[in-house]
């Protein structure tokens, strides 16, 4: 009876043993090295909330079914056009070279606009294998993209390019499954950009800036001028409010308070003190303080123009240092 049973315990024990490292070897998925060099980033429109990239991507695996030529899937692109791929196939290995242009759907951070940072992303992926059967691996050798011709007007902070998986909460339509979860496999790209940014602020701004002179002149007119210190002063806020209509229909719609509209506020605020102060001067010019008047609107003119100074120089200087 012993003698039947330890063969038995054996084949069991190989069974448990080796089966399973031989099912392990089957599940493993196949690995597609990856690699991107971006040629060019333009039209960043921030209003359609969308970039062009341009950029050649090469992938290398051995699985043929992959098929990245009908599989490539880039999730948020708006558009994508391949303009040119070749496929080799020799030693066993695909090698698959193209050549793509995609228009990319991004959601801008506004606030500190135009003294904004961004973050431009792009993921690929393949629309039929999961993770179960495909990863990616990076090729790192040699650079990711053209440091001269890629961006006009920002700086690239930051380059980085990674593996990774994308979850989706899912089955789709895989009775299969025994829950609603699938993962991909994804090749990530992201890119850090700074705007270069003084000469569009001026462009912006400097509208706005000419509106707080054209109200800040007043108080150096006499105070018998007082409808052309009211008329100056009123022009001068309804020029602000034009700028701020004027930069706002180039950016997305935004709930939070950004730079743009901190600085228009405060230039409105300030005009509106203006035509405040002019006020009380009129109302000691008739009540015959003239002299009063007048040192009153010198003293105010340099308040003001002493804190409009300090809270611009304050909000810009904090939104270029984020």
């Amino acid at each position: 009876m012993k003698k039947v049973l330890i063969p038995i315990f054996l084949f069991i024990l190989y069974t448990f043993c080796f089966a399973d490292k031989t099912f392990a070897q089957k599940a493993r998925p196949d690995t597609v090295h990856t690699g991107i060099y971006i040629n060019s980033i333009y039209d960043i429109d921030f209003k359609q909330k969308e970039y062009t990239v341009d950029f050649w991507l090469w992938l290398k695996y051995k699985n043929k079914a992959f098929d990245f030529i009908q599989n490539l899937e880039i999730p948020q692109a708006k558009t994508v056009s391949k303009s040119f791929s070749t496929v080799d196939s020799s030693d066993g290995k695909i090698y698959l070279l193209m050549k793509l242009q995609c228009v990319m759907k991004d959601s801008w951070k506004i606030g500190n606009f135009p003294f904004d940072r961004q973050k431009l992303r792009l993921t690929i992926e393949n629309s039929q294998f999961t993770s179960d059967s495909l990863v990616f691996a990076v090729d790192t050798v040699g650079k990711q993209f053209d440091p001269r011709f890629t961006l006009n007007g920002w700086e690239v902070d930051s380059f980085t390019v990674s593996p990774g998986k994308k979850v989706y909460e899912t089955a789709f339509g895989d009775p299969a499954l025994a829950k609603p979860h699938s993962e991909y496999s994804t090749f990530r790209v992201k890119a850090e950009i700074t705007r270069e940014a003084m000469g569009l602020f001026w462009k912006l701004f400097l509208g706005m800036y000419v509106a707080f002179l054209i109200a800040y002149v007043c108080f150096y007119i006499h105070a018998d001028g007082i409808d052309s210190r009211f008329g100056l002063s009123v022009g001068s806020l309804f020029a602000v409010i034009g700028n701020k209509y004027i930069v706002d229909s180039s950016l997305p719609e935004s709930t939070s308070f950004t730079l743009v509209d901190t600085l228009h506020g405060i230039t409105l605020f300030v005009i509106i003190a203006v035509i405040t102060c002019t006020a009380y001067s009129l109302k000691l010019v008739k009540q015959n303080k003239a002299e009063k008047a007048h040192k009153f609107d010198m003293v105010a003119a340099q308040v003001i123009l002493v804190i409009y100074a300090i809270l611009n120089l304050w909000f810009i200087s904090k939104a270029n240092m984020r």
